[in-house]
């Protein structure tokens, strides 16, 4: 059980949410340990102060001025806030197939805000949204960063692009309806105007679609969709604007397309071969493999409404997938903590650090991915990520040793954002 203190703390601290940004009062932050996720070694007794929602200083067995507020996470290891790099805020899966367009279109905007708060409280204070309709998400980021609703901080894409009739266009609709995603285009002109619209509606990352994709008509994961000038056109007027770009890639012809054209993180990357592994080990490519999901999606995709098209590819690539998970990681490629929630439950994702570590990982190893590695990918280094002076208050706290056991990651018990506490078990 935390001090009578801590519980104190908690409920003036949860009662203000929604208040006005974090106050200039030093807080400090103490537990039993906390992991230093660059040298993978615990610090005993930390000390933690912050002010105006940042790390000021971190030290071993100090002891916090007398009258100071102080957050005792007694009993728990803290670590950094995680970071999801591939989710979709505004999706929930219960809603699969045709289901979804029995409802409104503001439904699915409501819908993101309850699963914005439901991944704060699973530990993720930073996430990376890979696509969206009708600009949810950009006013779901906006309401956040204003203090109106919880949520993690976002990186948003907006639209994602691709080719007519691809994964990322409308695929689900007959021609009657005209429906055409606003991420479409056919040359890399027309790409390049693609890009600059979505950074001018909040885009902070650009999306492209470079094969077909597993929940989408029409397509299949192997097929590459767009040529690899299309692909260096995006990537070019993305880091012209100073965007980083990710690449939905399955197929392995589309994934070698996309490190050629110097596209930054590579999503799903399900069939990559030996020389895209090499290739993306030479050049410093990250993957974002979402290796957990399937679980969920063939265990409920069913009932969800999802038509068996897609189950069928689902299917297909699992397990390959996971395989080539193992087979990157061992050669050195770079890789990010990629959960793809919206396919699966947002509530849920913690379930995939197990799998990573199934699949290869040492635990420190993918704890790294969803904090360090994803806070490089994302140009963050020092913001988030990590607990050190200057970086944002983003905390965690399990009551166990995730280096021991890394399912602890699964049921977080304590989150914090900029200094405030979001969730206290």
């Amino acid at each position: 059980m935390y001090a009578s203190k801590f519980s104190t703390v908690v409920a003036t601290s949860l009662l203000s949410l929604a208040a006005a940004p974090a106050v200039a009062e030093t807080t400090y932050v103490t537990g039993d340990r906390l992991l230093d996720v660059e040298s993978g070694r615990y610090i005993e007794a930390p000390l933690i102060a912050v002010e105006d929602g940042k790390v000021v200083s971190v030290q071993s067995g100090g002891t916090a001025p007398e009258g100071s507020e102080v957050i005792d996470l007694s009993g728990h290891t803290i670590l950094p806030g995680l970071i999801d790099m591939h989710v979709h805020l505004d999706g929930r899966p219960e809603y699969g197939g045709y289901s979804g367009l029995q409802f409104t279109d503001r439904f699915a905007t409501v819908l993101g805000v309850e699963n914005a708060r439901r991944m704060l409280h699973a530990g993720f204070t930073t996430v990376r949204n890979l696509g969206d309709d009708d600009y949810n998400v950009a006013g779901i980021d906006q309401a956040i960063e204003e203090g109106w609703v919880p949520g993690p901080r976002i990186v948003n894409g907006n639209y994602a692009l691709g080719a007519t009739g691809g994964h990322c266009d409308e695929t689900f609709l007959p021609p009657s309806f005209g429906a055409r995603s606003p991420g479409v285009a056919d040359s890399p002109q027309e790409f390049r105007v693609r890009v600059r619209e979505q950074r001018k509606y909040g885009a902070e990352v650009i999306k492209v679609c470079a094969t077909g994709g597993v929940f989408s008509r029409n397509t299949e994961p192997g097929q590459a969709q767009l040529h690899e000038e299309e692909l260096r056109a995006i990537a070019e007027e993305a880091h012209f604007w100073g965007l980083k770009t990710a690449a939905h890639a399955h197929g392995a012809e589309g994934i070698k397309h996309a490190i050629r054209a110097g596209i930054d993180t590579i999503e799903h990357a399900s069939l990559v071969d030996d020389e895209g592994i090499k290739l993306a080990a030479q050049r410093g490519t990250y993957f974002s493999m979402d290796i957990f999901n399937t679980d969920y999606t063939q265990a409920a995709g069913e009932a969800n409404g999802v038509l068996e098209e897609n189950l069928r590819k689902d299917r297909e690539i699992a397990q390959i997938q996971r395989d080539n998970f193992r087979k990157a990681h061992k050669a050195g490629v770079k890789m990010v903590f990629a959960s793809d929630a919206g396919v699966m439950p947002h509530e849920l994702i913690g379930g995939q650090f197990r799998v990573m570590v199934e699949y290869g990982m040492t635990p420190i190893e993918a704890i790294r991915a969803a904090t360090v590695n994803a806070a490089e990918a994302l140009g963050q280094v020092g913001q988030v990520g990590v607990v050190k002076p200057g970086a944002w208050a983003d905390l965690v706290a399990v009551d166990g040793d995730p280096l021991a056991d890394v399912g602890e990651l699964a049921d977080i018990d304590v989150v914090m954002k900029g200094g405030r506490l979001v969730k206290a078990e």
